[in-house]
């Protein structure tokens, strides 16, 4: 009962949201879209808390207005609004699969996001490229799931190589970020599960490593932690 009136209350605020971001897109700059978008996370976080029984406890520190990457687990379509609530203000790589929504693409592109194919392939490369052009000078740290897709909890995907080569044209250190918040809110399932939630900051990881170990380092360290957390959380 109570994940059916979150998710009727969440799809609506989602709705309204669309409509409100996309009329303050039409402000120049980022500074009111931006708000309107943290805005937007904050209150499905308090709704999960409130609603769900799901709390989020973060632990490590989130790199507010600092020039990093944020290479996180995705396992949970709560993922990127919970991110975005508690690291403030950043700019993040999305799949092209979110502008299937009405007025997001809209959003997404005045927000500066960087949109990518979720086919991969020469047209991911060349969005990639865009946004590493665009990201140049900016300070707000860039949020991508090097994984790509959703994941069951205590599994994976290889991580793609575009994770590197953001940190690496950029030279911004990475911060690993491992989490569980699968386990209370399932991929894009209906159902919720109280408990508190854990986002995890990781010690950073250079982008002067070669690729391949850049990401061995990656994906171990972001797998291991995130099964501890899962077993923390299911125990």
């Amino acid at each position: 009962m109570r994940a059916t009136l979150f998710n009727i209350l969440y799809w609506t605020m989602s709705g309204v949201y669309a409509v409100l971001c996309a009329l303050l897109a039409l402000i120049p700059g980022k500074f009111f879209l931006m708000h309107g978008v943290r805005s937007y996370c904050r209150l499905t976080v308090l709704m999960m808390r409130v609603i769900c029984g799901i709390r989020v406890e973060v632990r490590g520190t989130p790199p507010k207005n600092k020039a990093v990457i944020i290479a996180a687990k995705h396992q949970s379509w709560g993922d990127g609004i919970v991110m975005i609530a508690k690291t403030g203000n950043v700019n993040f790589v999305v799949g092209d699969h979110m502008l299937k929504f009405p007025l997001i693409g809209w959003v997404l592109e005045r927000a500066g996001a960087i949109v990518v194919n979720n086919g991969g392939g020469r047209k991911a490369l060349e969005s990639l490229n865009d946004g590493i052009h665009r990201s140049h000078g900016e300070t707000r740290p860039i949020l991508i799931y090097p994984e790509g897709h959703l994941t069951p909890v205590g599994t994976g995907k290889p991580y793609r190589k575009g994770v590197y080569r953001l940190a690496n044209s950029l030279e911004r250190p990475v911060v690993p970020v491992a989490t569980n918040l699968g386990c209370f809110w399932p991929q894009q399932e209906w159902g919720k599960h109280p408990g508190t939630a854990v986002i995890e900051f990781l010690e950073p990881i250079s982008h002067r490593l070669d690729g391949t170990s850049f990401m061995a380092t990656l994906e171990t360290t972001v797998e291991a932690h995130t099964r501890q957390l899962e077993e923390e959380a299911l125990s």
